[in-house]
């Protein structure tokens, strides 16, 4: 009897495998900045996006409104480009006609897309970015799952200085738009907790050496570092901040050291280090995360990125309990997406107008060659370790 609902049960599986297969698949499109300046962070996206697809069809299919059907991914480049980006977007949706949309990286990306989906009333789930301007976005065609909102960040960092007794720091920021949106709320919050900030210099995106920065940085005696990096920067500072001895026990990067590829460059030299994310595989109250961590390590080789690949995910998660209730109608899944709560990797999510306003701004250190939560204290996987 057993061997017979065995067979029984492989055969319904089997029979809704090729009836997935035989319908149309969904088209699902994006752009992504495989070429150009922010292309060092583009990998920690795809593979966000590929891996869920691998699941999804793994599994028997998207489930649209009750019946199942196959994904089928269609991405373009977009030079690291936000007007190419916007332009992408109108041919996805104009030109080829796709079912659905995953988002671009980055904030700039995100902004000028914008524009294109409320033209269209087509819904899209965001990820990767963070800016006061979202607030700005007219609400109902997209939604910005992450916590990292510049002011809410740039007076968590300040508290969490504060908590573990920084009384001085220095300050170094990229002029890309993130670092700088945060910069006025760090130095307001730095400032509140009676912090000193015995430097505070801008670089370029492109810099290629800090050694005039982070000499000055050595010099002032300030008891904590915050640069305010992008991935590229990120990589450049740990790198000569080794070579000058810069050993302060608070060192925070802003995006660059969730990426696996930072923990295998520096190994035991970036323990320690604190980054901007609100997700981790040790947080046993989201009972999705540890799950996709071991997904994503076996189909890569590697860790995802705490930060891009998670947030990445977390849409991918959100668009397809959607669109099981919802199918692909606009309108229903405009309604779907703005009223539910989500099960994502991050824990529950729900949005009301473009922010999540569940998952609370956070902070990750590298402890010993994992990622722990350690703020706020309500999420935290682990305490700050100084250096």
């Amino acid at each position: 009897m057993k061997r017979l609902l065995a067979g029984l049960t492989a055969l319904a599986l089997g029979m809704a495998s090729f009836a997935a297969q035989a319908a149309e698949p969904v088209r699902i499109g994006y752009s992504i900045a495989k070429t150009g300046l922010f292309s060092q962070a583009a990998p920690s996206q795809i593979t966000a996006y590929e891996l869920w697809a691998a699941q999804v069809n793994a599994e028997g299919g998207l489930d649209v409104g009750g019946e199942q059907r196959m994904v089928e991914l269609i991405w373009y480049d977009d030079e690291s480009d936000p007007a190419k980006s916007a332009q992408i977007y109108e041919k996805l949706i104009s030109d080829d006609g796709v079912d659905l949309l995953l988002a671009p990286w980055g904030t700039p990306h995100h902004l000028n897309v914008a524009g294109v989906v409320e033209s269209h009333g087509f819904p899209m789930v965001g990820n990767t970015a963070a800016s006061v301007a979202v607030r700005e976005v007219a609400p109902g065609n997209i939604w910005f799952p992450t916590s990292a909102i510049p002011d809410k960040i740039g007076a968590s960092l300040a508290e969490l200085a504060k908590s573990v007794d920084v009384g001085s720091v220095a300050i170094i920021a990229n002029v890309l738009p993130l670092a700088q949106e945060i910069l006025p709320f760090l130095l307001a919050g730095l400032e509140a907790q009676g912090i000193e900030v015995k430097v505070n210099e801008n670089y370029p995106p492109d810099i290629t050496d800090m050694t005039a920065m982070l000499t000055r940085i050595k010099e002032s005696g300030a008891d904590g570092v915050i640069a305010l990096s992008y991935p590229s920067d990120s990589f450049l500072y740990m790198g000569q901040a080794k070579e000058l001895g810069i050993d302060q026990s608070f060192q925070f990067l802003l995006v660059g050291p969730t990426i696996a590829a930072f923990q295998g460059a520096f190994g035991e030299v970036a323990d320690g280090i604190v980054a901007l994310g609100h997700w981790s595989p040790h947080q046993e109250a989201w009972p999705r995360a540890q799950p996709f961590f071991d997904a994503y390590v076996e189909a890569y080789g590697m860790a995802p990125d705490y930060l891009d690949t998670a947030l990445a995910y977390m849409s991918c998660e959100i668009l397809q309990q959607a669109v099981a209730v919802a199918g692909l109608d606009h309108d229903k899944l405009r309604e779907t997406i703005s009223s539910t709560t989500f099960d994502t990797i991050n824990g529950p999510v729900r949005f009301e107008g473009v922010e999540n306003v569940v998952t609370p701004s956070a902070f990750l250190q590298l402890q010993g060659g994992e990622m722990h939560l350690i703020w706020p204290e309500e999420i935290a996987t682990s305490q700050f370790q100084g250096r």
